[in-house]
């Protein structure tokens, strides 16, 4: 990677609030303070698993929400290796008040839409906020780009440090740069990065340690987007969507493999 300049194009961020959409938002202000974050409201956990039981099974959704409540809580016993990966990596959480934010209630509604006629980026990033709907894509006239944790075609949808742990693949553990399409991180490749998971890594670190890994391949795609210089990469392999593990198999692969 070449050092990256301060540049002076308008930027857009669309994220949920957290700590690791904070990470990427100061990694990609230090580079364009000229961005805007579009800050989406969740959806609610209720129309979250109505979704997935549609597609998966009320028994699949019912587990998968078991994870993500374990993973929610899980997280203030993992606080000091948190704190080591963000000095690791020279990343840091916390919330940059002087940056514009825009409170919108999704990414498909006609405030999305509002606030990019507002900002007119040369580029939107999208992480850690819904599937934008292909006929919202089609009225966005910048570049919009998503980072993914995890290794794609291989890893898409959730928890792919995770399932590559558990496939015995940590060659593929990492994140990725990618445009986006109206499929689940589908979009062609831009950048990966991969990295070695620690042994005391779990379920309630492998976001954050892709996250804080990927912060220079997330600004150098922005800064090749707003440059018009993007260069999607041809990679051949399987590709797969995959899903928060169901709070048994969690369990199960924690107690006989160690990996949590």
């Amino acid at each position: 990677m070449t050092d990256l300049k301060t540049r002076t194009e308008p930027v857009a961020m669309l994220i949920q609030s957290g700590h690791n959409p904070e990470i990427i938002v100061n990694a990609v202000r230090a580079t364009f303070p000229n961005l805007v974050v579009i800050v989406e409201q969740p959806e609610s956990k209720k129309l979250f698993v109505t979704r997935r039981a549609k597609k998966l099974g009320w028994v699949q959704a019912i587990g998968q929400l078991g994870t993500m409540v374990v993973s929610r809580y899980g997280k203030r016993f993992t606080r000091k290796r948190a704190a080591e990966i963000c000095e690791e990596f020279g990343v840091s959480a916390e919330i940059d008040k002087t940056i514009p934010r825009i409170d919108i209630s999704s990414a498909n509604s006609p405030e999305l839409f509002k606030a990019l006629d507002e900002i007119r980026p040369a580029a939107l990033l999208l992480f850690s906020c819904r599937m934008v709907k292909a006929e919202t894509l089609a009225r966005i006239t910048c570049p919009v780009l998503n980072f993914h944790a995890g290794i794609i075609p291989q890893y898409r949808g959730l928890q792919g440090g995770y399932w590559s742990r558990i496939h015995r693949d940590e060659e593929n553990f990492g994140g990725t740069v990618h445009l986006v399409d109206a499929g689940v991180d589908t979009g062609d490749t831009l950048y990966q990065q991969r990295l070695k998971p620690s042994k005391r890594d779990t379920m309630h670190t492998y976001p954050l340690l892709q996250v804080a890994a990927s912060t220079g391949i997330i600004v150098k795609a922005m800064e090749d987007a707003v440059t018009d210089n993007l260069k999607p990469l041809k990679i051949a392999a399987p590709s797969r969507q995959w899903y928060h593990p169901p709070i048994w198999t969690w369990l199960w692969n924690g107690v006989t493999r160690g990996i949590w």
